[in-house]
């Protein structure tokens, strides 16, 4: 039994009647709070053709301190750049997630572009949230004689703070979801979920850039390297594929992870393949972020509504973004924000457990 529950609140966002830029769903957003305090969210929002922008919105809280809806305030980044735009004439800018990143002092969001070579990780930098620059496809050193930078790449997040890398750099860490060749889950499928090892299942990894003292700690020309696996599919629940979800956000018992996992519906074939996908928790240590001090056995969500069982894709709950309520005085309730089977946005609570289970 997991300690970390999840009470849903309510469904936050939904397409909009009329609006042209939501007709295929509003999904999967970045939350994060503004420099003035409020909390602002940022959809996936999906036009005809999945032509996808990233919206901003700022989100509305009744007397209780629960989120209720949102007020949209317009687009924050829509497919501008040649690595977000499609030769067939549509483009993604997809699956935000935002993370004040101390160390060079800016908001910096992390999407999926995709663009004409697949989907790869882009980020922007923001100091008001109003007002996003592009800082260009995320650049990777070698792995194993792997090129990365020639790798499918989703579910990227930065940690707030500098963390040191495996080799005690003073470095800013990221998570990140490479999508090597035959990791899929629809080739897990075809293959007889057959494989050589845990690797070649979509699993999250952590890389770093190295900070230098005294120089520019600029994100535009960075290049992550020393990059580590840091968790695989462990669980029946999750044992497809593991993506990292919410950017990592530092609680009493350290960074918290709510993630996603991929399981096989039971009417899954090879010729057409169904999966469920479920929220879940893990602990990471404070001081060493490669350390996993809690990873949990069970989801603490499944798909089990209506609007998460019917949509664009059924069957998903997808955690992209966690809100801290210190604005109540409740630093131990986690908001989490996640996307409903690729159509709607969900919210749920949850409060941080006071210890962590053995072993």
């Amino acid at each position: 039994m997991t300690p970390f529950k999840l009470h849903r609140i309510c469904t936050i966002m939904e397409p909009e009647e009329g609006n042209e830029w939501e007709v295929e769903g509003v999904l999967n957003p970045a939350v994060t709070r503004g420099p003035d305090g409020d909390l602002y969210i940022f959809p996936r929002m999906v036009a005809k053709n999945n032509y996808s922008r990233i919206g901003i919105a700022r989100v509305k809280f009744n007397e209780a301190g629960d989120p209720v809806g949102v007020e949209r305030l317009g687009i924050a980044l829509e497919p501008e750049a040649d690595y977000e735009k499609r030769p067939n004439g549509g483009g993604g800018c997809e699956d935000p997630r935002i993370t004040y990143v101390e160390p060079v002092e800016h908001y910096i969001m992390t999407y999926t572009a995709y663009g004409q070579y697949g989907p790869r990780i882009a980020m922007a930098r923001s100091k008001d949230l109003f007002n996003w620059e592009r800082l260009g496809l995320v650049h990777y050193s070698p792995y194993n004689g792997i090129d990365f930078n020639g790798i499918d790449n989703k579910d990227a997040s930065f940690f707030p703070v500098d963390l040191p890398s495996p080799y005690n750099h003073t470095s800013i860490a990221m998570l990140n979801r490479p999508l090597f060749p035959l990791t899929r889950p629809e080739e897990i499928v075809k293959n007889d979920d057959v494989h050589q090892s845990d690797e070649q299942r979509e699993s999250i990894w952590i890389s770093y850039f190295n900070l230098k003292k005294g120089k520019n700690t600029s994100l535009e020309s960075a290049k992550f390297t020393s990059h580590h696996c840091l968790a695989h599919p462990v669980y029946p629940w999750e044992n497809i594929k593991i993506g990292a979800g919410a950017p990592p956000i530092l609680t009493k018992h350290g960074w918290l992870l709510v993630y996603h996992g991929v399981q096989k519906h039971e009417d899954c074939t090879k010729d057409q393949p169904a999966f469920y996908y479920s929220a879940g928790v893990m602990i990471l240590s404070e001081t060493e972020p490669q350390k996993i001090l809690y990873h949990s056995p069970d989801p603490i969500l499944i798909p089990d509504l209506p609007e998460e069982k019917i949509g664009t894709v059924g069957n998903v709950v997808f955690p992209t973004g966690t809100d801290r309520r210190d604005d109540i005085g409740q630093p131990n309730r986690i908001d989490v924000y996640y996307g409903m089977a690729d159509d709607r946005i969900g919210v749920a609570k949850m409060q941080i457990p006071d210890r962590l289970p053995d072993g």
